[in-house]
């Protein structure tokens, strides 16, 4: 995952589940020469990773649904629309509102987001942390990429990988 975003991480934030924690992201983390501050939820506090709660709905449920899948063959499938067009359309074209502040008034608490909504490429456009040499590559990339072709390409293989899951199920619950 480093060497695919464009900036460096300063830390890392982990659910307490399993899979996520386990022996093979603590030797990744724990061999680093730059060692990152590691920090875990709090057990039992649901509100912790609300806004990564939030990005399993619009990232995974919205494009897989609800159910487990249980076939390892699936994988493969899974990752390669992630790794290639979902993550460049969700990044380039899918703008999303920020929250700037919450105020609580009477009992109720007040939302307040930006006025205009920004894919995380235009964030990470407009930031200053990010070195020029990578947002030309970035804006290079943007260039390239065509919406409407990205969605049908991605039409295509979520048909491609629920006609294999129906097949791998129907193989499954054969005598």
């Amino acid at each position: 995952m480093e060497a695919q975003v464009p900036f460096a991480m300063k830390d890392f934030h982990t659910d307490n589940g399993g899979e996520f924690l386990n022996w093979a992201l603590h030797r990744h983390l724990n061999r680093r020469t730059v060692k990152l501050p590691w920090t875990r939820s709090r057990a039992y506090r649901k509100n912790d990773n609300a806004h990564c709660e939030q990005k399993n709905w619009t990232h995974v449920r919205q494009l897989f649904g609800h159910e487990r899948f249980a076939h390892p063959q699936l994988v493969p499938l899974m990752n390669d629309l992630y790794a290639q067009e979902w993550s460049q359309y969700t990044n380039h074209f899918k703008p999303t509102f920020k929250l700037r502040k919450r105020e609580k008034k009477d009992g109720k608490t007040k939302r307040l987001y930006e006025s205009k909504p920004q894919t995380p490429y235009q964030r990470l456009l407009a930031s200053a942390d990010i070195p020029e040499t990578t947002k030309v590559r970035l804006r290079t990339e943007h260039a390239q990429l065509d919406p409407f072709a990205l969605k049908k390409s991605i039409e295509v293989k979520l048909k491609k990988f629920f006609t294999a899951l129906g097949n791998l199920n129907r193989e499954a619950t054969k005598p």
